[in-house]
């Protein structure tokens, strides 16, 4: 498979898809077009989400109105072959009938109570079974918040202050000087609008450096609370060296191990890296992929540590809303029944494989790294200015990526290999 390049499309077929491109990239003022100034209009960013406000227009959709599967279509009609899965929540595909068919028989009883419903036991129950660290789960509706949520048990469990992180783990997380305050984008300072005596508290330690977390631990010995650790996309192999003597580390200090599974969790393996690596932390987060695109985020680990949040009190009005949690439940059986994660490794790797050979063929300087599940798109010796380049093509050519693209359960081998065609038309015209 690591040779999954698709051979040449027919000279005709390859000109209706170049003049397609060519229609789209033509199209001048949209409807896409004047959504995005609305957008900017209405809200700072032009989304409430950082990552989905476009950067390269008019070739990339300013919005989408309609998905199906893998693909999707934007106010002007245009449709695209979709890896960037709503930044990752769409693991199963959009639409995707288990889901929405628990949703609609969801919808019919309520959508959110002043007790608990049974869902809210039953997917804690699932989880507990699938989950190598999960003694105990509760909900949430973000990743970030649950890890915020993880931070203030562990500080209540430990008695001690100090965090360590690793990699970016949501916005209400981003505190240490030199944090990731978005998953490309560090801080030099104390974040802006972060206490400078709560920033203190927050150290940021680098991914795969456990000579760089030593000297942390060190310098603040007796200190740390928990370690908190998200996995470097590109350099996720390394996983199994880093892992393994964070647990060591952690236990040597008495700090708990907290994993961030929002992206690898339901991608990576089930469990996330904690299968996979083998590797059981205190505390987990789990968020993209447990409900195929609902708002909901789960937090789980061991029995004594869980019990903390009675005392050091994390409590949402929506973390037990029924229409995620039917979802999720849905998902979750989706993931025991069929093999979900082995089709996504081996789509991954026709696409992203496909895509390298397309790069290296015509002398591109770029390629994709990682696990393929969620890897990561390097522009490494690029100029200035090629990865907007790259990613215009891309858009004008009907293929939506992100920086770190993600294949679903939907993507088919002809979605693929359609996908690799529209790109090797799009690298033709760089």
């Amino acid at each position: 498979m690591s040779n999954a390049v698709i051979e040449k499309a027919p000279p005709a077929k390859r000109a209706r898809t170049e003049a397609a491109a060519a229609k789209r990239s033509s199209a001048s003022g949209t409807k896409a077009e004047a959504w995005a100034r609305r957008f900017e209009a209405a809200m700072p960013f032009g989304s409430s989400t950082c990552s989905k406000a476009p950067k390269y227009l008019p070739e990339e959709p300013g919005v989408i109105v309609r998905a199906k599967g893998c693909r999707v279509w934007d106010a002007d009609g245009r449709e695209y072959v979709d890896f960037r899965s709503a930044m990752g929540p769409v693991t199963l595909g959009y639409r995707f009938p288990a889901t929405d068919r628990a949703i609609r028989e969801q919808l019919k009883c309520g959508i959110n109570f002043g007790h608990p419903h049974p869902l809210e036991c039953e997917v804690a129950e699932q989880l507990q079974e699938l989950l190598p660290c999960a003694e105990q789960a509760r909900f949430l509706k973000t990743g970030g918040e649950a890890i915020a949520a993880c931070i203030k048990m562990a500080r209540h469990f430990t008695g001690r202050e100090h965090i360590i992180q690793v990699g970016y783990n949501g916005w209400l997380s981003g505190l240490a000087m030199g944090a990731r305050i978005l998953p490309g984008q560090k801080s030099e300072a104390a974040p802006a609008g972060v206490p400078k005596a709560l920033s203190a508290l927050h150290h940021s330690g680098r991914w795969n450096d456990i000579p760089h977390m030593r000297e942390l631990f060190e310098k603040h010995r007796g200190q740390i609370a928990a370690v908190v650790v998200a996995a470097d996309y590109r350099r996720m192999a390394e996983g199994a060296e880093f892992y393994p003597a964070l647990r060591t580390l952690a236990d040597e200090h008495g700090a708990l191990l907290i994993f961030d599974e929002i992206v690898t969790g339901f991608r990576v393996a089930i469990g996330g890296v904690q299968e996979y690596f083998k590797v059981k932390p205190d505390l987990a987060v789990f968020a993209k992929g447990i409900a195929n695109g609902m708002p909901l985020s789960v937090y789980a680990g061991r029995r004594d540590v869980m019990q903390t949040c009675k005392e050091a009190i994390v409590s949402s009005t929506y973390g037990g809303e029924m229409l995620s949690l039917a979802s999720a439940s849905a998902a979750l059986a989706t993931y025991r029944k069929r093999d979900v994660i082995g089709h996504l490794w081996k789509m991954g790797e026709r696409m992203w494989c496909g895509l390298n050979g397309i790069f290296k063929e015509r002398g591109v300087p770029a390629r994709v790294e990682g696990f393929w599940p969620c890897p990561t798109f390097v522009f490494e010796g690029a100029p200035q200015g090629f990865e907007e380049k790259l990613f215009r093509a891309s858009y004008a050519h009907g293929v939506s990526f992100y920086v770190c693209p993600y294949v679903s359960f939907s993507h088919q081998k002809a979605d693929i290999d359609e996908a690799l065609e529209r790109m090797r038309s799009a690298v033709g015209t760089l």
